[in-house]
């Protein structure tokens, strides 16, 4: 702790006392002014002006840069408490710490220090009045510090929590945020890969095995008929394979979303569902590529999940934007019940909340079901 953060420190919280004394005595004329019409225009007015003196004392001198709203009369009475109690058991440990210190002081330099004995168990010493006067000083000076700092930290978290959180506050928070996210994406990452993986394995290499087994059977028949009719099965394992692997590519990464944009990539999806999808675009020009790629991948999540899950008849599928904002809602009249924390749903949460964006499920018994992604159109993060 050094000596300047104990100052400003203990600055902040004397004026909180003095301030808190003014506040007490506002309080006690204003709160029953509000129930009188003509004063409570007067009383709202100078609560305002205490609330804004209470934020440049907080920021001068406790570090806590608060927001510019908030703060009624909850605020200013609990603050008030605070301050007097806190602050007037401060200024008087600090009175009781420097008239020691003085005594002390005096007693080695000008006075005549007289020797003090002190029993402690199984110790006898003796000592000088003023070298224990010194002592008793440094002793309760810490203890002074150490609930300057406390009374702080109190007014800090009151701050928090009835004006808003202040810079560093802040700060934690995001620090706290981007290392869950971070953590958020690895494992999107990773989940995709088994599902590649799985796709991978589950499709394409079992039609791969199958064509192979085909042309193995052809190549040693030896009814050329039946080695004809063998190739002809391998040919058209071959194109199922060429689907396959077409299908798996446009699952990992559709080549329309980088060529064509998005309208045209969700045209492709509700061409391949099983179920009418209606996509109203409403936006004006193509977003960032990062934005454009959740948007892309949260609709079609949603519209496989609708159609393999709740077994959907009809899926609408709604792009917005406001000036700072995209949206994406799917609403399907499925069965509902969708799991928030599933694989599939929770994966799409980490991708929109890397962004900086909100993810929303509206999904009861019986449905019908909505999901939402809103992302900002210049993410911080990605």
């Amino acid at each position: 702790m050094s000596a300047t953060r104990i100052g400003r420190t203990l600055v902040g919280v004397l004026a909180g006392m003095l301030l808190g004394g003014v506040e007490l005595a506002f309080l006690a004329v204003a709160w029953p002014a509000r129930l009188i019409a003509a004063t409570r225009p007067a009383a709202d007015r100078g609560l305002a002006r205490l609330v804004a003196l209470e934020r440049v004392r907080l920021a001068t001198w406790l570090d806590h840069d608060a927001p510019q709203t908030g703060g009624g009369y909850g605020f200013l009475a609990a603050r008030a408490a605070l301050g007097v109690v806190g602050g007037y058991g401060c200024a008087v440990g600090l009175f009781i710490g420097g008239l020691l210190l003085f005594g002390g002081v005096w007693d080695l330099s000008w006075g005549e220090s007289e020797s003090v004995p002190l029993n402690l168990p199984g110790v006898r010493l003796v000592t000088s009045s003023g070298v224990l006067g010194l002592t008793s000083a440094a002793v309760v000076l810490t203890l002074v510090a150490l609930g300057v700092f406390a009374v702080g930290a109190a007014e800090r978290r009151l701050a928090d929590n009835l004006l808003g959180p202040g810079g560093q506050e802040l700060m934690r928070r995001r620090i706290a945020e981007l290392t869950a996210t971070r953590s958020g994406i690895v494992k999107a990452v990773d989940d995709e890969r088994r599902r590649i993986e799985r796709d991978l394995h589950d499709g394409v290499q079992q039609r791969g095995v199958a064509l192979a087994m085909l042309l193995g059977r052809a190549q040693h028949s030896p009814d050329p008929v039946r080695t004809g009719e063998l190739v002809a099965q391998a040919y058209s394992e071959s194109r199922r394979l060429l689907d396959e692997l077409r299908s798996v590519a446009w699952r990992i990464y559709p080549t329309a979303l980088d060529e064509l944009g998005l309208r045209a990539a969700l045209a492709g999806v509700a061409e391949r569902s099983g179920v009418p999808v209606t996509v109203h675009y409403g936006l004006a020009v193509r977003p960032v590529s990062e934005v454009e790629t959740a948007l892309y991948f949260v609709a079609r999540e949603a519209i496989t999940n609708a159609i393999k899950h709740a077994r959907a008849h009809d899926i609408l599928v709604v792009l917005t934007e406001d000036e700072r904002t995209v949206s994406v809602a799917i609403s399907d009249d499925g069965e509902g019940g969708a799991d928030p924390s599933g694989g599939g749903l929770s994966g799409l949460a980490r991708r929109v909340l890397a962004l900086d964006g909100a993810f929303g499920v509206d999904s009861p018994e019986g449905g019908p079901t909505k999901i939402t992604a809103t992302l900002p159109k210049e993410p911080s993060c990605g």
